[in-house]
């Protein structure tokens, strides 16, 4: 069956560096768009950013952008999040998901057909 697997989360300090892994099992991984999603205590779940097929389009949230920097290695079936000068607002629960489409990665989460567990990222000051 399909499996996304997060890894890489934990706790930092306002300023510092992570880089989330998510990498998949059970599918064609070259077929399918990317994405990451969070979800903060007591909120929704949002969109963090997403990276089409070919790695030719990505797109971020407003509040990551310049901050964040997704990407993915075909070869390891795996996709990435760099997340650099973390900010207190960044603690969520990190979601790595799978879309299966030609185009554009998409940024709605009823867009995507297979999600991960989720790993914690928590930024303390």
């Amino acid at each position: 069956q399909v499996q996304l697997v997060e890894s890489g989360g934990g706790s930092v300090q306002t300023g510092d560096s992570l880089r989330l892994s998510c990498t998949a099992s059970g599918l064609a991984f070259s077929s399918y768009a990317m994405g990451w999603f969070r979800q903060a205590p007591g909120k929704e779940r949002e969109f963090v950013a997403s990276i089409s097929r070919s790695s030719g389009t990505k797109y971020y949230a407003e509040s990551v952008k310049g901050r964040f920097t997704i990407s993915r290695d075909t070869a390891k079936n795996t996709v990435f999040l760099q997340m650099n000068s973390l900010k207190l607002e960044d603690t969520a629960v990190y979601y790595c998901a799978a879309d299966y489409k030609v185009g554009a990665p998409g940024r709605m989460q009823n867009a995507y057909d297979y999600w991960g567990q989720g790993t914690q990222v928590t930024v303390s000051s």
